[in-house]
């Protein structure tokens, strides 16, 4: 029985610790690309020398040639520049967002009826630039943003409780950034809301964290980013699309109307499929929360509006 074929673009951190993990959870075949000559290859060799120790049957394979991509089921595109210390996503735009058009229009040449994840930052923005340059339907393209920022949350609020992991539904929806919008009413332990389980200060601690998770990480390496969380996230969205699961994840999708938002890319709770997303759920949110929201998403509409995209 022949595995999915997943394509990762970029075999910097995010890209290679995806794509290991995807070979270890035998998630899907793996080509891995890069621009630069020899890692990619390098990367996977070592990977597949791993084999017999871990016992997977997925293979890893590099390569530098987009021919090499070909007939893939998901594409995933990490390739870009990486966050630095004091640097915003919004500083990324320019410069990730050739990156983001190359990739898209040789991936899509290769792989015309693939699902995009796109993982690049500024999320949102680079999104909703993909889907323009890919010409694809908009369920066929979704970002990595929303898995990533719920599993931040969920971390603060073990270590807030106490309670083990398992047993913590985390939910963050809007931008994947600084105005990202945590939703303590939606997040439990064992069941019982994250408002009826810390005080209102400890629940603002939680979400600060939550906000800030990404740029404590930054701050600590000194160099680099986060990559085993967000290479965790991607695998996580990448296993409900091949395996045609139907789970609800928080990503970044294309809204048409849910939460009174349309034309533009925002992480909301999305059913996943094969052809990507499979629909929205529309959380009932209290006037405060959909402000929150409505404000996030004005800060993604006006950057797309500076790359000139029309809605």
């Amino acid at each position: 029985m022949s595995l999915p074929k997943v394509t990762i673009v970029g075999a910097g951190q995010v890209g290679a610790t995806a794509a290991f993990l995807m070979a270890l959870k035998g998630v899907a075949d793996v080509m891995l690309i890069d621009v630069v000559e020899g890692i990619p290859q390098g990367k996977a060799l070592d990977m597949m020398h791993s084999r017999s120790v871990e016992h997977f049957a997925s293979r890893v394979s590099g390569t530098n040639d987009y021919a090499d991509t070909a007939g893939s089921d998901v594409v995933v595109i990490t390739a870009g520049l990486p966050r630095k210390p004091g640097m915003t996503r919004e500083d990324l735009l320019a410069a990730n967002g050739g990156i983001v058009r190359s990739v898209v229009e040789q991936v899509c040449a290769a792989s015309p009826e693939a699902v995009l994840i796109v993982v690049t930052n500024p999320l949102d923005v680079m999104v909703d630039l993909a889907w323009h340059v890919s010409g694809m339907p908009a369920e066929r393209v979704i970002g990595m943003g929303g898995v990533l920022d719920s599993a931040r949350f969920a971390y603060f609020i073990a270590e807030a409780t106490g309670a083990p992991i398992d047993e913590i539904d985390a939910v963050v929806i809007g931008a994947h950034g600084d105005t990202m919008v945590p939703l303590p009413r939606f997040s439990t332990v064992r069941g019982v809301p994250l408002t009826e389980t810390l005080s209102e200060p400890e629940v603002a601690e939680v979400v600060r964290r939550t906000v800030f998770g990404g740029a404590e990480v930054v701050s600590l390496l000194k160099s680099g980013s986060a990559f085993y969380a967000p290479a965790a996230s991607i695998v996580s969205m990448v296993t409900a699309i091949v395996g045609d699961s139907g789970a609800v994840l928080p990503s970044c999708v294309r809204l048409n109307g849910e939460y009174g938002l349309s034309g533009l890319y925002l992480n909301v709770p999305t059913e996943l499929g094969a052809a990507g997303m499979r629909s929205v759920r529309v959380l009932d949110l209290t006037a405060e929360e959909l402000e929150a929201l409505h404000a996030s998403a004005a800060g993604v509409a006006e950057a797309v509006a500076s790359l000139g995209l029309e809605s």
